[in-house]
């Protein structure tokens, strides 16, 4: 594994009739703290018709920060890739490798809320089969010329992509995944599994276990990055980080539970709606920077967890402290983390 790298989650949401021009200003200025800070990854998730929140559209944002960073990767995380076509997909993301100069992520998943399937003429249970065709004719598109297939939903008929990436032969795949199936998934198509926000550590671990033996399975080395988002705020203590933080990420998993995000997850760890203090137990990073380093450090030995991707904003919290705990989470948490390992 290599070493322990940081990137920043912009979630991008805030409350309904708050105003996002003025919302904007504060999310390039997150973007440029963090590149100042030494962040190296810039993530983006995606989401429509996000009620009662309002969000900015996940391709369109990316596209606009990376203005602000030189140096960040831009990570596309994820697209809900059943949601849309492959030829439309392969273009738009080719073009912002080639904008970023080859800076893409293409992060890939299925989603998991009726509006949007709905919105988009889909259904649920067409979701992985078309996720998988999907992506095996972006990287088709991607690496050919003259691409001919016929899916559930598309017909390419000698199509040949108006712009390809930078990267060859294409950019890094990461697939986020919940269920045990979605998990195997990741290790056949995708270079990594995205391990998402939402799962505790005992999940995570036996999760891993069985996408390792599925790694073995369809003969793939162990990926050279294991991606793990989490949610995170850092303050003097555990009790500031709780007094500071709880009104916002406590509401924003309310919306998790009314979305029915628990529904996506592993039994046995599948209840958004608990308490806060068992909310954030072995689940996010939270607390005061000794606290927080452990955290990471546990991820790192027990997981081989080496791209930490962050998430420090949820709807209605002050811009300040975002950026407070930006800075603490830099310039406290990541060098008592490195001296650890």
């Amino acid at each position: 594994m290599s070493e322990l790298t940081y990137g920043l989650f912009v979630r991008g949401q805030y409350h309904a009739g708050d105003d996002m021009a003025k919302r904007f200003e504060e999310v390039k200025a997150q973007v440029r703290l963090a590149d100042k800070l030494g962040f190296s990854d810039l993530v983006t998730g995606m989401h429509y018709a996000s009620a009662p929140l309002q969000q900015y559209q996940q391709l369109t944002l990316l596209a606009r920060l990376m203005a602000e960073t030189e140096t960040m990767r831009i990570v596309a995380g994820i697209v809900l890739l059943s949601l849309h076509k492959p030829l439309d997909m392969a273009e738009q993301l080719a073009t912002l490798d080639v904008m970023s100069g080859g800076r893409l992520v293409f992060g890939v998943g299925l989603g998991y809320r009726e509006v949007e399937f709905k919105g988009f003429g889909t259904t649920q249970k067409d979701r992985a089969p078309r996720l998988v065709e999907n992506l095996a004719a972006i990287k088709r598109l991607w690496t050919e010329d003259n691409v001919s297939i016929e899916g559930s939903h598309f017909e390419l008929v000698n199509a040949t992509l108006s712009l390809k990436p930078v990267q060859k032969p294409m950019p890094p795949i990461w697939m986020g995944a919940n269920a045990d199936a979605a998990v195997r998934r990741a290790a056949e198509l995708a270079d990594t599994w995205f391990i998402n926000p939402h799962q505790r550590m005992d999940t995570i671990e036996r999760q891993l276990s069985l996408y390792n033996r599925a790694l073995e399975e369809f003969g793939k080395p162990r990926p050279k990055e294991l991606p793990l988002m989490r949610e995170i705020f850092v303050a003097s203590s555990r009790q500031e980080a709780t007094r500071l933080a709880r009104p916002y990420l406590e509401a924003k998993y309310k919306i998790y539970h009314e979305w029915g995000q628990d529904k996506a997850m592993p039994e046995g760890d599948d209840d958004l709606s608990l308490d806060f203090d068992e909310l954030t137990r072995d689940r996010f990073l939270f607390g005061s920077p000794d606290e927080v380093a452990e955290q990471i450090i546990g991820y790192h030995k027990r997981l081989g967890v080496n791209r930490m991707i962050v998430a420090v904003h949820w709807a209605g919290m002050p811009h300040n402290q975002v950026e407070d705990t930006l800075h603490l989470f830099a310039e406290e948490v990541m060098p008592r983390v490195t001296q650890g390992l």
